[in-house]
């Protein structure tokens, strides 16, 4: 009997937990099927707008890496690009080579451009597609912000053209072209790249070109497959938030803003300690500047200047010059920002030609005058302190207002000059908690106070 109630103790009492345990995972061994099927076999689209920098090269092998868990068909990658750096080209690249999921590198839309390090990128692609109205190439490299030498020019471009030309035989594409493109700076459009050799597709949209690509056949690194996708599922595969965002401030004039920002928000801190506000939002923008330079080829003497800057501005409010030393900081901030990303050095590596990685002159103009401005107005205001009489002692406090912290009753403490102070109502009488008082007196560590005339703080 005993043996016989135990089925009955547990169906009557685990059955329930049971059940709903069973069930759960049930359903959630379906869901996983469901995303299986979804996500089995699916073309996973990507974009790739703008410079390409490290936070784009982590999103696309962040992708790719997924693609091949998720064993998709293909991975088409939408771009349009100026081009980028050397570094964050060359680890794209690598991870198509490495991919054993086909990927389609697809210049799109109307108007979009693969240049520079796009090219190559394009180039390395299982499949090369353009949509009309789009072109490509100019390849050559160049210095960042300066002139290279001829024998430092010459290793660079060799290096670049050997690298494209590998890519291109890789790929079956033309290779003479592609060379041209980084040795001249040769461009095309999409109709005269399919002529060319250098791309396979021209493509009205994504729908057209999975049209035309299927049932094609490319060599991975895992073997030769076969495209099976006109009729696959789609999964888009966007940028994460901090993808996109380190991706979006890593750009010059970003960079500079940021480090303005931060820069005055930290001189705002200095000149009046204790409002904390500017304090940290300088910090939180200087981390962020740091990051994005980080990400440039970054001339760090610019950075010096603008520290410089900051140097001679602090300088000037601790000393009674004409303003020689404010000028210096305008001019050391100019330059700074002039000089703030380097030309390509003889020893550097081969790099593509990159966009116009400076700041923007308006910005620079810009911001110097506003930072003149804001010089201007905390210089006159510290000459007009300057002149007004200096006291010292408990006589500076008669006459300014402070704020009930509690209800003085006649005491209490006060909030005065960022700090809590004890005080004591003059008159005997009670202030409400969060009413203005003036200072009428000090007696020792205590201020004396009396309500303003306008509050109705009596209680």
């Amino acid at each position: 009997m005993r043996i016989a109630s135990l089925p009955g103790t547990f169906w009557g009492r685990a059955a329930p937990s049971f059940w709903f345990t069973l069930v759960v995972s049930l359903l959630l061994a379906v869901d996983g099927c469901v995303q299986a099927q979804a996500t089995g076999g699916a073309v996973h689209t990507l974009e790739l707008v703008g410079v390409i920098n490290p936070p784009a090269a982590d999103y696309i092998n962040r992708a790719l890496e997924a693609a091949e868990e998720q064993n998709a068909s293909l991975v088409v990658i939408q771009m349009d690009t100026p081009g980028g750096l050397d570094t964050s080209m060359r680890q794209i690249i690598q991870g198509i080579l490495a991919s054993p999921v086909p990927v389609a590198v697809y210049v799109a839309p109307s108007g979009a451009r693969a240049a520079s390090a796009g090219l190559f990128i394009l180039t390395a692609s299982h499949v090369a597609a353009m949509a009309p109205g789009t072109n490509t190439g100019a390849a050559h490299p160049v210095g960042l912000g300066g002139e290279m030498d001829e024998v430092a020019v010459e290793k660079v471009v060799n290096d670049a053209a050997a690298f494209i030309r590998s890519l291109a035989r890789e790929r079956g594409r033309n290779p003479e072209w592609v060379e041209l493109a980084v040795r001249e700076s040769a461009s095309l459009t999409e109709q005269e790249a399919l002529e060319q050799n250098v791309i396979d597709v021209v493509a009205r949209d994504v729908d057209d070109l999975l049209a035309q690509i299927d049932g094609w056949r490319v060599q991975t690194a895992a073997g030769e497959v076969t495209l099976n996708v006109a009729d696959a599922p789609r999964l888009e595969v966007p940028m994460s938030f901090p993808e996109r965002f380190l991706h979006v401030i890593s750009d010059p004039n970003i960079a500079f803003v940021l480090l303005s920002v931060g820069s005055i928000g930290i001189l705002a801190e200095l000149y009046n300690p204790g409002m904390f506000f500017p304090g940290i939002t300088g910090a939180i923008a200087l981390i962020l500047a740091f990051f994005s330079l980080g990400n440039l080829p970054t001339n760090w003497a610019g950075v010096a200047l603008i520290a410089l800057a900051i140097g001679l501005f602090i300088a000037e409010l601790n000393t009674e010059g004409v303003g020689v030393l404010g000028v210096g900081a305008l001019v050391a901030f100019f330059l700074g920002g002039l000089f703030l990303f380097e030309p390509l050095r003889p020893d550097s590596p081969a790099l593509p030609a990159v966009p116009d990685l400076r700041v923007n002159p308006w910005l620079l103009g810009g911001a110097t005058a506003g930072l003149g401005g804001a010089m201007f107005l905390v210089f006159t205001r510290l000459a007009q302190t300057r002149k007004a009489p200096i006291l010292t002692g408990p006589e500076q406090f008669i006459g300014r207002t402070a704020r009930a912290h509690q209800d003085l009753t006649p005491s209490g403490r006060v909030w005065f000059e960022g700090q809590t102070w004890f005080a004591e109502v003059a008159t005997g009488k009670a202030v409400a908690a969060g009413k203005t008082v003036r200072i009428v007196g000090v007696d020792g560590l205590t201020l004396l106070v009396e309500p303003e005339e306008e509050a109705s703080g009596y209680v």
